[in-house]
């Protein structure tokens, strides 16, 4: 299973952008932060009632989000500190701790998810 991060999302809707999210990966769960951030980024009204509508047809993640899951996000982004790295997004640790708990792989193009990969043994694939 393939957790996409909204780092795709943004290629993918972004005016002339040919990222064909269905031919990279097989899509059918969503986390509740990259669902965030991907309507808090919709330029109007009508683009953000089209995303929602199409973010909420997929399984949804870690729902509701419990302690444990900030807990470790917040482990991760320690872990990152102690190695010399810096998150940039502590939306990435929340998100790569989802991902770690549900044995996900995170499909981006954000630098945190492979720096957190070296200290978490998180699968990720940067496209």
């Amino acid at each position: 299973m393939v957790l996409v991060d909204t780092s795709i999302w943004i290629a993918h809707s972004a005016p002339g952008g040919a990222l064909d999210i269905e031919k990279v990966a097989g899509v059918d769960e969503a986390c509740l932060p990259v669902i965030q951030e991907v309507l808090q980024g919709a330029r109007d009204e009508w683009a953000h009632r089209k995303v929602r509508s199409a973010l909420l047809l997929f399984s949804i993640v870690e729902d509701p989000l419990t302690r444990p899951v900030f807990e470790e996000a917040a482990s991760l982004y320690r872990m990152a500190r102690r190695a010399g790295i810096t998150i940039r997004s502590s939306n990435d640790c929340l998100i790569a701790a989802i991902a770690l708990r549900n044995d996900l792989e995170i499909l981006h193009r954000d630098r945190d998810y492979a720096a957190l990969a070296k200290i978490a043994g998180l699968r990720q694939r940067e496209v």
